[in-house]
């Protein structure tokens, strides 16, 4: 008799967890084995990743790698949107967060932050008027990625607003993104009253004129090995960018003071704490758009939300969107909000989890996780260790502490999140659902599957 067969009875169950736990009742020794199969069994999915599993794809993705990890972004100027996007000036063009929306399929939130803008340019005297032109036509949409650039929460960019340029100075492209606002009632949630275009006419006017001198006088901050510090220190630069502020800050504060009366603008920077979100932001879409077009890879080059879909792009299909419904957040609430009151999520800075950082970071910042409602440490480095199993690499340029100096997981796979089933997590600010009110909490944010399965069966045709 084999040796196995006159041993006790030693089970690995796979699969349905009823029969193991049968087996443990009556004091069988048994081991679990979570499994579901491929794509869920569903036989086209398994088809289109039977597909794409070639060496012809793996090399692909190892090209996409290489022009990702060998990036050199660095932030080097502030400027006039209409300058560094001539469309802006051409017309009355407004961009915004996410995949491409009309006014009619509009949130809340965005509608509010449209207006204001319209207001702020001077296409409308008022919020009435501005919301009448809007939704006659008076005004063309497009979203930020088919600029080059980027904006959080709502996003909007418009002509006379100044943009974070950032060069990745690998390959010669460049990225921009708004000035973060502060906290309080701003634009990117909504807000539009004469506070919020008052804070917006002077960063136009002054504070964006101060900080381009200071960036150009400088020659540029790199910004690679700021986040690499900035992650030792406990931000993973979505809802957390307190270290890297202040990183940044102390860069630039000698060449801030030598650019003119910098008093207001040093206690702008030092009092907001998340205003090396923007900076980062135009800083992952430097490194991704380089990667935009590798024929026959599967890596996502960009992913956004517009308050109503969920949009992601794939490296071998460019500019192509694949869009679905977006989810709603789950997360905390300010005193006084509940989850009725959120709108779903919004904005294009889930370019961060694209890059690696953000929820999939998140064991480098535990107190995000318990800012955002995903528990604490053990759950921090349980996202990162989740995400890590749909991501192609890891990046060695930015370690996490806490996994041993591990690499930040780097390069969502779409066959990988297909095939798992595991959907990328996003840190992410929760605005209210109406025009005006603003931020009332934040949360973590799932990317719908289905975008990722009509990219697979795209990328498998």
């Amino acid at each position: 008799m084999h040796p196995l067969l006159s041993g006790p009875v030693r089970v690995a169950n796979i699969g349905l967890a009823a029969f193991a736990r049968d087996l443990a009742t009556v004091g069988t020794p048994v081991v679990q084995v979570d499994w579901t199969p491929p794509a869920g069994g569903r036989p086209e999915l398994v088809a289109a990743l039977s597909r794409l599993n070639t060496e012809g794809v793996e090399s692909a993705n190892r090209a996409a790698l290489e022009k990702i990890l060998v990036a050199d972004p660095v932030l080097a100027d502030v400027a006039r949107a209409g300058g560094l996007i001539p469309a802006l000036d051409a017309g009355r063009l407004l961009l915004h967060a996410g995949p491409p929306i009309e006014w009619q399929q509009m949130c809340g939130p965005l509608r509010g932050a449209v207006c204001g803008a319209i207001v702020f340019e001077g296409w409308a005297a008022d919020l009435a008027a501005a919301e009448t032109l809007a939704a006659t036509g008076g005004v063309r949409f497009a979203p930020n990625h088919q600029f080059g650039a980027v904006g959080p929460m709502t996003g909007i960019t418009t002509r006379s607003m100044p943009l974070l340029v950032v060069e990745n100075r690998a390959f010669g492209n460049r990225a921009l993104c708004a000035i973060n606002e502060g906290v309080g009632k701003v634009m990117r949630f909504g807000g539009n009253d004469a506070e919020v275009l008052m804070r917006l006419a002077w960063l136009r006017d002054e504070f964006g004129v101060l900080l381009g001198k200071a960036l150009r006088s400088s020659g540029g901050v790199a910004l690679s090995p700021l986040i690499a510090r900035g992650l030792t220190m406990g931000d993973e630069m979505h809802q957390r960018n307190v270290a890297c502020t202040s990183l940044l800050l102390r860069a630039l504060a000698p060449h801030l003071a030598r650019a003119g009366d910098s008093a207001r603008s040093f206690e702008f920077i030092a009092g907001n704490d998340q205003f090396f979100l923007n900076v980062a932001m135009a800083m992952g879409k430097s490194i991704l758009d380089p990667a935009s077009g590798v024929a026959g890879s599967t890596l996502v080059t960009a992913m956004a939300r517009n308050g109503t879909d969920f949009g992601i792009r794939v490296a071998a299909l460019g500019n192509r969107w694949f869009t679905a419904p977006v989810e709603m957040p789950q997360g905390l609430y300010f005193p006084g909000f509940s989850a009725a009151d959120a709108n779903p999520d919004i904005g294009d800075s889930a370019i961060l989890e694209a890059i690696g950082l953000g929820a999939f970071a998140m064991a480098a910042a535990p107190a995000v996780a318990g800012f955002v409602g995903a528990g604490g440490f053990k759950d921090a480095v349980g996202y990162t260790r989740e995400m890590s199993e749909i991501t192609a690499t890891s990046n060695p340029k930015w370690a996490i502490p806490a996994l041993e100096f591990a690499g930040t997981p780097l390069g969502i796979d779409v066959r990988r999140v297909v095939e798992t089933g595991i959907a990328p997590a996003i840190n992410t600010g929760i605005a209210h659902r109406q025009a005006g009110v603003g931020q009332v909490g934040a949360g973590v944010a799932r990317a719908p599957l289905a975008c990722f399965e009509q990219a697979l069966l795209a990328l498998a045709a």
